[in-house]
């Protein structure tokens, strides 16, 4: 296949930005998206050329660095997808690809589609763990949980952290994300302990790096690559509302 692909190229937060033209002429359809923006790369590096900065790590879906916006959708709009699973087999010779990196005040964009996502681990900084003495391992059945909470703390942990839902969230609200952080720790008693405490610090944290509020559109939940739930939101309130009464 023979591809146009329309790239962001920004060279910091501090430059204005601009999208450029690159030919991407031998495209096979089983590559995947990040294969294919390595062919480019190689390219551009034989012609002495500026290669395209993107983010990557494991590519099998699971560490959530790839965050790009393929054709105005994050990770390319394709179901519980990340872009490193995104294959060329689902464009079309001749296809025009518009490819920008996540846009999100919390999220300026360090060098082309590679942004900084530090706010997210400075939420979780701020309560998503559990305090607990060091030392020797505990036993895995020393607290037992029943499987119904087990499944719905695992559906919550599935969250990769991509930051797809706050940079398809048109208020860029970073609410999925704490939602699902909050939620995996607050129907454990591990985590009932420090709860209050947790889901406020949480969300002040996620106030101070500019994330917006959720306003329902549930963009956050068809753009994420683990089809995380917004039900998480919903406890993520349920939480706040019982640390302020409390």
């Amino acid at each position: 296949m023979k591809l146009k692909l329309h790239v962001w190229r920004q060279n910091g937060p501090n430059d204005k930005g601009r999208l450029e033209t690159l030919e991407a002429p031998n495209v096979s359809p089983d590559q995947s998206f990040l294969e294919m923006l390595d062919d480019v790369n190689q390219a551009l590096a034989v012609e002495g050329k500026d290669v395209i900065a993107f983010d990557h790590d494991c590519r099998e879906g699971i560490c959530g660095m790839c965050s790009q916006v393929i054709n105005g959708v994050p990770h390319g709009g394709q179901e519980r997808t990340t872009v490193c699973q995104l294959h060329m087999r689902e464009f079309k010779d001749g296809d025009d690809i518009f490819i920008e990196p996540w846009k999100a005040r919390a999220f300026p964009v360090i060098k082309d589609l590679v942004v900084d996502r530090s706010a997210y681990d400075r939420i979780i900084e701020a309560g998503g763990y559990t305090s607990c003495h060091t030392g020797g391992v505990a036993d895995g059945n020393a607290i037992l949980i029943g499987k119904e909470v087990a499944d719905y703390a695992m559906d919550a942990a599935e969250c990769i952290g991509c930051g797809a839902c706050a940079a398809s969230c048109p208020n860029s609200s970073a609410m999925l994300f704490t939602g699902a952080k909050v939620a995996q720790l607050a129907v454990q008693p591990q985590g009932m302990v420090e709860a209050h405490r947790r889901v406020t610090a949480m969300l002040d944290e996620a106030k101070a790096c500019g994330f917006g509020n959720c306003t329902n559109h549930y963009e956050c939940q068809a753009s994420c690559p683990k089809g995380v739930d917004v039900k998480f939101i919903a406890k993520l309130n349920r939480e706040f509302m019982k640390a302020m009464f409390k």
